[in-house]
């Protein structure tokens, strides 16, 4: 018998995530009530069945909650009373996964996760760390067992997914605030030209070598800035400085008015770096 799926709630990543497990035979369900039509047409695209609410997904076998990192603990309260496995994949810290598991662990089996490459539409570009009860990882490691989503086990709590995730990320996305102040800089004293030219040189497997890819980061940034106050907050609760983080938010924040826009230029992003006078 196939195990049921529930996500919550379709996004870029969740619908791609989805995708691999319809794509397998497994059904996934969601909830389409107060979600917009780009939504909707994410699922659709990737084969998922609409229960139109929540009270529906209740009697799935798993639940996936795919969602940006500051609505994690509503999205959990939402289903609170749900009996199956429940997988937090969302960039949270570790603080945070623990509250997911308080807030449902009284009916279900909370399971950590941590999402590590761009969404999986192809083998070999995106991990699925887990880390929590055995049998619930056990559980969701067979789920995305052969698909493009590769599932990686952690020996740990809730909590130690969502610390390598962060880990990760805090380095990963970091350089694209790095690569972003960088070039604003130069093109600020005039030399925009040249440090593009340098650092494709020197660095160019890397942000500021190929700063296209900060186009990519700015439609993405609307997330990061929440990532970002995450990370921060688990530095301080490792008794690591949250500073470079919270600058980072800062900065990922002054990108949010190009949330998803694929017509995006270096120069509006470079331009939005620019210090506002007061």
């Amino acid at each position: 018998m196939k195990t049921s799926v529930g996500l919550l709630h379709p996004g870029a990543m969740g619908a791609a995530v989805g995708a691999v497990l319809t794509a397998g035979g497994t059904p996934v369900s969601w909830a389409s009530a107060g979600r917009g039509p780009a939504t909707r047409r994410r699922a659709e695209e990737a084969g998922l069945t609409d229960v139109s609410d929540l009270t529906a997904l209740a009697g799935c076998d798993v639940l996936l909650s795919i969602c940006p990192p500051a609505a994690a603990l509503d999205v959990a309260r939402s289903v609170a009373g749900f009996g199956g496995v429940y997988l937090d994949a969302n960039a949270i810290s570790p603080r945070h996964a623990r509250e997911v598991e308080e807030i449902l662990g009284g009916t279900a089996t909370v399971a950590d996760g941590g999402i590590v490459g761009p969404p999986p539409r192809s083998a070999g570009t995106t991990r699925l760390y887990l880390s929590g009860p055995a049998a619930a990882v056990a559980r969701l490691e067979s789920l995305f067992a052969g698909t493009h989503l590769r599932p990686v086990v952690l020996d740990g709590p809730v909590g130690t997914a969502s610390a390598l995730k962060l880990a990760f990320a805090s380095y990963n996305k970091l350089t694209f605030a790095l690569a972003a102040q960088s070039h604003a800089l130069a093109e600020r004293h005039g030399v925009g030209d040249e440090l593009r030219e340098l650092a494709a040189d020197v660095l160019p497997d890397t942000p500021l070598g190929a700063p296209e890819g900060i186009a990519s980061a700015g439609r993405r940034a609307w997330r990061w800035e929440g990532e970002m106050a995450e990370i921060a907050e688990a530095c301080a609760d490792s008794g690591l400085s949250p500073a470079l983080l919270i600058a980072a938010q800062e900065l990922f924040g002054r990108w949010r008015e190009h949330r998803d826009d694929n017509g995006v230029a270096l120069a509006d992003l470079l331009q939005a770096l620019v210090t506002r006078p007061a």
